[in-house]
């Protein structure tokens, strides 16, 4: 997807010029771009990275700390001026000493972190010791749900936004929207009264899409969720039309407003974050939910994998060479993460990796074709549960144990934020065919009929089968910890929910951290990000 024009490269070329020229003060340089879509733990995730390479964490998977050829790490000043920096040390406090979460950061923020080594090769180790300069470019996820909107015009996403909240998960969602729509003439006279009340009841259905209960992922724009200084603004305020008739639309008309709007929320909005920052990444963290997804049902993860698969489709991929990282940067590495899975027993690690690698194989092939190296991987930046078995009705449940956040309730009880318990969360298959079945095929049908409204055909229904019919075998765990089915046999939609085991989730307060004999601190306990980090940057410290 082109999403950029002449211009717009002359000046990316530019401003990688001015990067390069920054990261010559002696080693490499990498931009390292980290988003989360909605409840990922994106600010956890910075902080933890940092603070494990700071104070020498335990990372055993990251070549360079289990070679012993990590010599350290410390906070540089970042290089870009009119950014502001990421609130390290204010998270660190939050997390350690507060044992809170940090909230969510809602604006781009950015931090260099460089890191001393000592090189694998002999000639260089007689050089002296390496350095790599890791600048971390934090953004909000839903940023990214915009990308995709620089290659589509306004009847183009109009048409799209209007279908996929007809579909399957999200009509009852969108009810009050969809009601309202006919009454949105395209053709009347331009309005603000009319403008602001469709903008209005557009953005509450995305904001109810993306709440718990539904876990949806794809809700662009994105910035109508999070407007900061323009909110209440014309280019965020407008919403999809139906289309206008075969007599086009006035230019007076609420179409060209919208329209009008829209393409301004593109220029002064998404573009100019495209090429200030997203274009000049050399690297890129995907922090997902996918266990909130998993509650949700399939639908939910559907959308997560047709959200995934619109954000992959705008990434810049490829294989840099030396001048190439000058001129045109390009993405080589892309690394997906499942977050939380320090809310599973070790057990289904694997299990999850494996089923979100399933379900986003064919995105994740094309990256790949196209020169990048992509990973999915299930992680904990900050582990706040441990685990133990609990013997229960004379069977043996894999739970996990941890403090819950005060306000937290499961079953009735409410925690107040200073008792640990026990937990059995509910386990992940070990075969995801069954689901990914399901899943694959309202993904199937949400391609089917953005292909129909592109050829002017009819819309597609969602063609979800009764996996129980084809796979009456297939079974699971229940939370009670015995065995069950996944689907019965009931209606499509109603197997379609089934298919995952009810997942019991809590939000639990970060650990106290762990001090030696000698009084040290230990660093912040994690799950697997080690293994992040190595692929990340593991080669670049070779």
């Amino acid at each position: 997807m082109k999403l950029t024009s002449l211009a717009d490269d002359a000046r990316i070329a530019l401003d990688n010029l001015v990067d390069f020229a920054g990261g010559l003060a002696g080693g490499g340089q990498i931009r390292l771009g980290v988003a989360g879509l909605a409840r990922a733990g994106k600010t956890v995730f910075i902080t933890s990275l940092v603070h494990n390479l700071v104070h020498g964490g335990r990372l055993p998977l990251f070549e360079p700390w289990r070679s012993q050829r990590l010599i350290g790490a410390e906070l540089k000043p970042q290089l870009h001026d009119d950014v502001p920096t990421f609130d390290y040390r204010s998270h660190v406090r939050q997390l350690v000493d507060q044992r809170t979460w940090p909230e969510s950061t809602r604006q781009i923020a950015e931090m260099r972190l460089t890191i001393a080594y000592e090189s694998a090769t002999f000639l260089g180790r007689n050089i002296g010791a390496g350095k790599l300069h890791l600048d971390i470019v934090d953004y909000p996820g839903e940023w990214l749900l915009d990308l995709p909107l620089l290659g589509k015009d306004f009847r183009t996403w109009s048409r799209e936004a209007i279908d996929r909240a007809r579909s399957i998960g999200r009509s009852d969602i969108a009810g009050a929207w969809l009601a309202a729509l006919p009454g949105h003439d395209p053709a009347a006279p331009e309005s603000d009264e009319v403008a602001a009340e469709a903008a209005r009841l557009f953005t509450a259905y995305l904001a109810a899409c993306r709440a718990d209960t539904h876990a949806l992922s794809l809700v662009p724009p994105g910035r109508f969720l999070m407007p900061g200084d323009l909110e209440g603004s014309p280019a965020l305020t407008f919403a999809p039309l139906l289309l206008p008739g075969e007599g086009g639309a006035r230019k007076d008309s609420l179409w060209a407003m919208m329209e009008r709007r829209y393409e301004a929320y593109k220029q002064v909005v998404v573009k100019p974050f495209f090429r200030t920052h997203f274009a000049r990444l050399d690297r890129q963290v995907v922090l997902i939910d996918a266990l909130a997804a998993l509650n949700a049902g399939p639908a939910a993860v559907a959308d997560l994998a047709l959200a995934l698969e619109e954000i992959l489709a705008c990434f810049r991929p490829g294989r840099s060479s030396w001048l190439g990282s000058v001129l045109s940067r390009r993405i080589d590495r892309i690394l997906i993460a499942a977050t939380k899975a320090d809310h599973l027993h070790h057990t289904s690690h694997d299990r999850l990796e494996k089923l979100m690698s399933r379900i986003l194989r064919s995105s994740i092939d094309r990256a790949r074709d196209a020169g990048a190296s992509v990973e999915v991987k299930a992680i904990a930046a900050v582990r706040a549960t441990r685990e133990a078995s609990v013997r229960q009705g004379g069977e043996t449940l894999p739970c996990i144990l941890g403090i819950p956040q005060a306000g937290e309730t499961i079953d009735g009880r409410r925690f107040d934020g200073s008792e640990e318990i026990a937990l059995f969360p509910g386990d992940l298959p070990e075969d995801p065919e069954v689901f990914f079945q399901v899943v694959e095929s309202l993904i199937q049908a949400a391609h089917a009929r953005i292909d129909a409204l592109h050829g002017d055909g009819a819309q597609v229904e969602n063609p979800i089968h009764d996996v129980s019919a084809t796979n009456p075998g297939a079974a699971g765990l229940n939370p009670a910890g015995r065995a069950g089915p996944w689907s019965a046999r009931r209606s499509p939609v109603e197997a379609a929910g089934s298919l995952v085991p009810d997942l019991r989730f809590l939000r639990f307060r970060p650990p106290r951290l762990e001090v030696t004999a000698e009084g040290t601190t230990l660093s912040l306990p994690h799950i697997r990000l080690d293994r992040a980090i190595d692929f990340l940057i593991g080669d670049k410290l070779a």
